[in-house]
């Protein structure tokens, strides 16, 4: 377990590195990778993207979104704590074909960051955001990844 001042320095670290140059609200931006499947790994929806037209780019920044079904009176607590870590709420419908799960009060969420992805680390951010969720009474349906058409 790292000690507290270990702790710090790493979320100051995570929170000063540059995020990739890449505008999430760009008009030419495609879902290029996505797992809804709770059983599948991220480098199993990672290699399926990259075999799988629009092909993802793991050179390339994505926005990596995380779409989350909350209760009305969490949505402004988990954005706020997710924004400590670059995210930000953004305004998207829920996943087509993804059945909504019934949350008492349930509101779809996306919180979404650019980055550049690897199965780590969206393995990493996906158990977070599931976390992130629970600790709400809300439910992590699964993340998807946007790059740009072309």
């Amino acid at each position: 377990m790292a000690s507290d001042g270990a702790q710090r320095w790493w979320q100051r670290w995570r929170r000063a590195r540059p995020a990739p140059d890449l505008d999430p609200e760009r008009s030419d931006l495609v879902v290029v990778a996505s797992t809804f499947d709770d059983a599948e790994a991220a480098s199993v929806a990672l290699a399926r993207a990259a075999a799988t037209p629009p092909a993802w780019d793991a050179a390339a920044p994505a926005v990596l979104r995380h779409h989350l079904v909350l209760p009305a009176g969490q949505v402004a607590d988990a954005v706020a704590v997710a924004a400590q870590d670059g995210y930000a709420a953004a305004e998207a419908g829920p996943p087509a074909g993804v059945p909504l799960p019934d949350v008492p009060g349930g509101r779809p969420v996306v919180l979404q960051r650019v980055q550049v992805l690897d199965a780590l680390h969206c393995s990493q951010e996906r158990s977070r955001m599931a976390g992130l969720a629970q600790r709400r009474d809300g439910v992590a349906l699964g993340w998807d990844a946007l790059q740009p058409e072309g």
